[in-house]
Order: structure tokens, then C-alpha cells, then sequence
């Protein structure tokens, strides 16, 4: 537990636990480095058989690589024995003919697994030249070189995605069986049939290798925008809960100063309500950083009497309609909080009229001082913060001259939705 310093070197604020957004905010740091020293000893940014894709997530080394598809090639040994042993015709022919193959075979497992490079055209040419050197090979030898059609289906579903994959598979697979029934009759419909699952299984394989590396970096996505909307919901309370006290406090200071030297007991009651204001303040940081703070408007609406008429502002406050429900008040305490503030610091009104009207579905609330008006500027990151809180629960807020002198801030708010609207923006 850990313990703050209050006001005069007391023993103040007791932090019951962490906050929320740094709690959120030291996960994501953690998975952050994480991932950073996993790709760095790795070295997946370096090397050609990165995890599906090539992204730079550390995960996606688990899923299949380059080489997971090298040992295949063992199909081949039976062609290989054959040239070796001499009973393959032409077997300079054929062992040119061995070279080829595998070297567009390795080419394009290697190039499968970098999505840039997967999706170049040379990738498709180097696939082409494939298919033409595996039907001669078969063709011309055929037995143990047609085991040659199962690695071009394979390397097929390894290039390939989708529909176009669908339709390779077919006239790759119509193909081997016309070559394969040539040689061996009706005994080739096992080659067929490696050939189709060999092509197809592995597409789905790595397609899926691939849905799971883009839902890791979705989640990675969602967690960093989780820790952007809560640093701005506590960039938002912080504004407008010390703009509002430090006006506060300002104003009842220069009042204490005025009137000491007349009234020294009013000057007193003015210093204990800057105390107050400051030990109040201190507990509403807190509630804020820990996320459960829920602004009265009835609170709010006395507050804005005291500041006004220590302002030298006349307050007007009419209040309307049946009572609101607690997420709807607070919005809207919200905002009578950062408008007085304003009209405090800004107007140089005389009177500040707080109108409140509650109904079934709606409430309305407006706030209109009689001073110079701030019309002519753009509206403060109060005012826009307000305004984007109260349109995510479906209200709105607009601010201007008002009709004849002075500024007037509108606000609306649906209070069946307001609940979940406020939920959801902390």
C-alpha cells in the first residue's frame, strides 16, 4: 500500500490499489518488450523462413516456416535412384531435369512465406515453370517421377490463396491424372489423389497460420487503443477537474485578499473554503485516476452557486422535470462544471443562468452568461472533450453568442442511453 502526503505535510490520500489505466498501461509495455527481444533473438527480420506472412510477431515462428516444407522433397528419392543407377533413359537429361525442379521448388517454398514476395509476379512464373518441368519430367520417365505432381500441389498451396488456389488445384489434379493414368492406368488415382490433398491441406494450412497471426496483431491493436482511450478519459477528468479548482481556488483567493483588510473573519472563511476546495480536489484526482469517479449534478450545481457568488457572478439556477439517472446527472455535471468555469475565467459576466430540464427520454441543459462573450474563438479542449463524451452516448453539445450579449452552452442528452455511453468512455 502506498501512502501520499496530504496539505501541510499530513498524512493524506491512501491509494487502495493500483490505477486502472497504469495497470493497463504496464501490460501493454510488458508485451511490448516482449515481443520486441523475441524478434530480436530470433532473428526472424533476417533470416527467409519467418513465421506465415513475414510479419515481425515473435508467435508467428511457432507456426509453419520455409523449412517445414523442405523434407518433402524426399518424394523424389526414387527419381534420384534412378538416374543414379542408370534406368533412366537420357540421364543427363534427367538428373538437368532433377536440378530444375527442385531449385524452383525451393525458390518457392522460401518466397511463400514473405507475403510481398509470395504475390509478385515472379512467384507465379517461377510456379508456371514448375508445372512445365514436373509434366515433362512425368511425361518422358513417368513411375517414380510421377510422385513429382504431389510437390507441385504442394508448392501450390503454399503460393496460392483462395478461389485461385481452388481453381490451380483443379487443372493441376485433371492433370496429373491424365499423366498418371497414361503410364500406370487406373493404379494412378492414388497420385491424384495425393496430389488434390497435398495441395489443398497445405493451403489450409497456412491460410490459417495466417488468420491467426492477423487475430494476434488485432489483439495487439485493440490493447494499444485500450491505452489510448484511457489515457485520454484521464486527460479529460484531470482538465477538467483542476481547471475547475485552481479557478476556484484563484477566485476565493483574490476575495480573501480584498476583504482582509476589512472583515478579517470573512477573509478566514474564505482560506478554510480554499482548504476544503483543495482536500476535495485531492480526493476527486484520486477517484478519477482510479476510474470510478461520478460527478452530482446537484453537487455540481452548488458548487457553481458558490463559485459564482464568490466571483461577484449572480447565480440563476432553475431546475425542472423529474430526477435523473446517475450516469445522465453526471454527464451533464460535466459540463456545468467546465462551462462555469469558463464564465468565470473568460466572460466578465454580471448573472449566469443554469437552466436544467429532465424528462422521460431527454435532458436538456443550458448555461448563459451575460459578459463579453468567447464566441469569437475556437472552443477549448474542455469544451471538445465534452462534446465527444457526450456523442458517444448520443447527445450533443453546442456553444455560441448568445441572442443579444453574453455566451450560452446547450447540451443534450437521450437518458436511456446515457448509461452505457458513460460506461463505455471511462
Amino acid at each position: 500500500m502506498e501512502r501520499g502526503t496530504g496539505m501541510g505535510g499530513k498524512r493524506g490520500i491512501v491509494w487502495e490499489r493500483r490505477p486502472d489505466w497504469q495497470a493497463r498501461m504496464s501490460e501493454w509495455r510488458a508485451a511490448e518488450h516482449k515481443r520486441r527481444t523475441g524478434a530480436e533473438s530470433s532473428g526472424e527480420d533476417h533470416g527467409p523462413d519467418r513465421g506465415c506472412g513475414g510479419g515481425n510477431d515473435p508467435g508467428s515462428a511457432r507456426g509453419p516456416r520455409a523449412f517445414t516444407l523442405l523434407p518433402w522433397l524426399l518424394l523424389g528419392m526414387g527419381a534420384v535412384s534412378n538416374v543414379i543407377h542408370g534406368e533412366t533413359p537420357n540421364p543427363w537429361v534427367g538428373a538437368l531435369g532433377l536440378l530444375t525442379f527442385n531449385s524452383l521448388y525451393i525458390t518457392l517454398v522460401f518466397r511463400a512465406f514473405h507475403e510481398r514476395a509470395r504475390e509478385a509476379a515472379g512467384t507465379r512464373w517461377c510456379l508456371v515453370g514448375l508445372g512445365l518441368v514436373t509434366c515433362a519430367l512425368a511425361l518422358a520417365y513417368g513411375d517414380n517421377w510421377l510422385l513429382f505432381f504431389p510437390l507441385l500441389g504442394l508448392a501450390t498451396g503454399a503460393v496460392l490463396r483462395g478461389r485461385l488456389l481452388g481453381r490451380a488445384m483443379v487443372g493441376i489434379t485433371a492433370l496429373a491424372a491424365a499423366v498418371s493414368a497414361l503410364h500406370e492406368g487406373w493404379d494412378a488415382i492414388g497420385i491424384v489423389y495425393g496430389t488434390l490433398l497435398s495441395g489443398m491441406v497445405t493451403g489450409a494450412i497456412l491460410g490459417l497460420a495466417e488468420t491467426v497471426r492477423e487475430l494476434r496483431d488485432t489483439r495487439q491493436e485493440l490493447a494499444r487503443a485500450a491505452v489510448d482511450q484511457e489515457r485520454l478519459r484521464f486527460a479529460r477528468d484531470l482538465h477538467d477537474l483542476l481547471g475547475h479548482t485552481l479557478s476556484v481556488i484563484v477566485v476565493k483567493s483574490e476575495a480573501a485578499r480584498r476583504i482582509a483588510p476589512r472583515d478579517m473573519e470573512a477573509a478566514l472563511e474564505q482560506v478554510r473554503d480554499i482548504e476544503s476546495v483543495g482536500r476535495q480536489a485531492l480526493t476527486e484526482i484520486r477517484e478519477a485516476v482510479t476510474g470510478y469517479r461520478e460527478s452530482s449534478l446537484a453537487a455540481e450545481l452548488d458548487r457553481a452557486r458558490g463559485v459564482l457568488t464568490a466571483a461577484g457572478i449572480e447565480p440563476v439556477v432553475r431546475q425542472s422535470g423529474p430526477p435523473l439517472p446517475p450516469q445522465a446527472a453526471a454527464l451533464l455535471g460535466w459540463v456545468v462544471r467546465e462551462a462555469v468555469t469558463n464564465v468565470i475565467r473568460h466572460s466578465g459576466a454580471a448573472t449566469c443562468e443554469i437552466d436544467v430540464h429532465g424528462g422521460a427520454e431527454r435532458a436538456d441543459l443550458v448555461i448563459t452568461d451575460d459578459g463579453d462573450g468567447v464566441g469569437s474563438t475556437p472552443p477549448g479542449s474542455g469544451l471538445t472533450g465534452l462534446a465527444e463524451r457526450l456523442a458517444a452516448a448520443g447527445g450533443t453539445l453546442s456553444s455560441g453568442p448568445a441572442p443579444g450579449r453574453g455566451f450560452r452552452v446547450t447540451a443534450g442528452l437521450p437518458v436511456e442511453t446515457a448509461e452505457e455511453a458513460n460506461e463505455g468512455g471511462r
